[in-house]
């Protein structure tokens, strides 16, 4: 490869994978990429700051360090170029996530008793213990810790479809867990 034109070599050849995504935020083939209005306006808002300021503020930069000289030992020419390209990753995966999404709003939903996407659930073990409420959410908007798991997780898809006073049986990355529905609301 040492004869090969540079100019036909992609520079950091092998890491612009697209398709390399998180197992956390991958898709289940064929399925829509449904998004609550928040978490869509939220990565709406994310794009635009990418866009408007971070990276023009990074090809500012990486220009400026261009105009030092020799860019093989510069470091913030080097350092740049990269963060350019995971920027523009990011870019184009934000871009393919929003063309894609199908906006759900769970306020829409008022009156429904059973378990659909949006819906705020509040579940108890069956031993009427441990009480805990979850949102289903979009797979790139779930914070486990704020109480929003993903559609496609194992309890988000145990709970779809259930309604207040069920017992559900599923497989959690623990093992066999049993819980009870206690409510099921849309906000």
């Amino acid at each position: 490869m040492a004869d090969v034109n540079k100019a036909f070599v992609k520079e950091g050849e092998g890491e612009d994978d697209d398709e390399v995504v998180d197992a956390s935020v991958r898709l289940p083939p064929g399925s829509k990429n449904y998004m609550t209005r928040r978490g869509y306006d939220a990565m709406r808002r994310e794009l635009e700051q990418i866009v408007k300021t971070d990276r023009p503020a990074l090809v500012e930069t990486v220009a400026w360090a261009a105009s030092n000289g020799d860019r093989s030992e510069n470091g913030d020419y080097i350092y740049g170029k990269k963060r350019l390209r995971e920027i523009d990753r990011r870019i184009r995966f934000l871009i393919k996530r929003i063309e894609n999404a199908e906006v759900v709003d769970p306020a829409e939903r008022e009156g429904v008793d059973q378990v659909f996407f949006g819906a705020t659930v509040t579940i108890a073990d069956a031993d009427g213990g441990n009480e805990q409420s979850w949102q289903i959410v979009g797979v790139d908007e779930a914070d486990a810790g704020s109480g929003r798991i993903s559609w496609i997780s194992p309890l988000a898809r145990a709970l779809l479809k259930a309604r207040e006073g069920d017992a559900i049986r599923f497989m959690s990355p623990a093992g066999m867990r049993e819980i009870e529905v206690l409510a099921v609301r849309y906000v």
